[in-house]
């Protein structure tokens, strides 16, 4: 760990696939989804990184509704660590804006950019790979991690590896979007592919040549930013520069076209957390394999996982009688059932409240 080292941590994200659980003013990333049943996933991102980056160069990008929220559930990190994006503009112009306000702190900083809502089961392993991507980023070339696949998987985007680079790192040749599960299946026996799980590594400079050179419109916005934050109005002239900025991934802005471009092979439990069938693999289960609160009663049921956000859940019985592979979620204004296997369908209940105009369900 160096002073030089620091972290952006993207959690603007809206989690609607965690639906009732995850709502507007309060999704995924503040949800406790992943093996520690007591911490949310933003609180375990930031946690692990600490053995890597200091606090005080941990940064947190999120929309400007949920900054007090980020407080709340990070008061060990500076204020004005927590930058609020008036609105969302994809990673893109996330990334930028806070690289920039990283500049001006120390404009040799070497950036790591990751998601909140993610996991990673084995910690030690998750901090080695995010050390070793640092220091081969502070070799000169942008870097990020590859996730060794574990199965044929049609929901992740790959990285092709390369040539060796000597450093523990290879040559990244390209990014493949989310394949089809038969070419998933002939990516993974080549042993060629990574999982592209979203960890981006960079000398400061870098990634604003980068954008400057592959994103030119948002380079001038940045500038703007940069200009009205040395006169003492950076927050008047983000709220009117940021909206316009174009809404573009990192990966398709900017990764897919830099080169070089390094990747390290990485496995440390990692989990993008995306569906309540995830949240039942990752939970602790009793011998039924139902991923429950302490005192649920289950009568000839398995494969099951409960998850209760009343304010009553402590005094709540709930009780399963019969019943196997089955996601219950109960909010103060919702209730979901369905199997397991239809976690992904949770977005056709988004589509139907935004119909039946419910937005203040979401």
């Amino acid at each position: 760990m160096t002073s030089s080292h620091f972290a952006v941590i993207m959690a603007g994200g809206s989690g609607t696939r965690f639906w009732p659980a995850s709502r507007h003013r309060n999704p995924k990333q503040f949800l406790a989804l992943g093996p520690n049943p007591s911490e949310p996933l933003l609180l375990g991102t930031v946690r692990r990184m600490t053995a890597v980056v200091p606090p005080s160069n941990i940064l947190i990008a999120t929309g400007a509704h949920l900054v007090e929220h980020t407080r709340q559930c990070l008061p060990f990190l500076p204020t004005e660590n927590i930058l609020a994006e008036p609105t969302a503009r994809n990673t893109a112009p996330c990334i930028a804006w806070a690289n920039a306000v990283i500049r001006r702190r120390d404009p040799n900083a070497i950036v790591a950019v990751l998601s909140a809502d993610h996991v990673a089961t084995d910690e030690v392993g998750f901090q080695s790979a995010v050390t070793h991507a640092m220091q081969v980023a502070a070799s000169g070339i942008i870097t990020t991690l590859g996730i060794q696949p574990t199965r044929p998987e049609a929901g992740y985007g790959y990285i092709e590896k390369g040539a060796a680079r000597g450093d523990g790192a290879f040559e990244a040749l390209r990014f493949v979007e989310k394949p089809d599960l038969e070419r998933a299946h002939a990516m993974l026996e080549s042993g060629k592919f990574l999982w592209n799980a979203g960890f981006f590594f960079f000398h400061s400079q870098q990634m604003v040549d980068a954008i400057r050179e592959h994103l030119p419109l948002l380079a001038e916005g940045v500038d703007a930013l940069n200009r009205a934050a040395a006169d003492g109005h950076e927050q008047s002239a983000l709220e009117k520069i940021f909206p316009a900025f174009p809404s573009v991934s990192i990966d398709v802005g900017v990764m897919e076209k830099v080169k070089p471009l390094a990747v390290v092979p990485a496995n440390f439990g990692w989990s993008d957390v995306g569906s309540w069938q995830t949240a039942w693999e990752l939970a602790p289960k009793d011998d039924s394999r139902n991923a429950v609160p302490n005192k649920t009663i289950t009568i000839d049921a398995s494969g099951n996982i409960v998850a209760d956000w009343t304010l009553q859940r402590h005094e709540k019985v709930v009780a399963l009688i019969g019943v196997h592979d089955l996601v219950v979620v109960q909010t103060e204004d919702a209730l979901l059932v369905m199997p397991r296997d239809r976690s992904q369908d949770v977005r056709q209940v988004i589509d139907a409240l935004r119909e039946q105009g419910r937005t203040d369900k979401l």
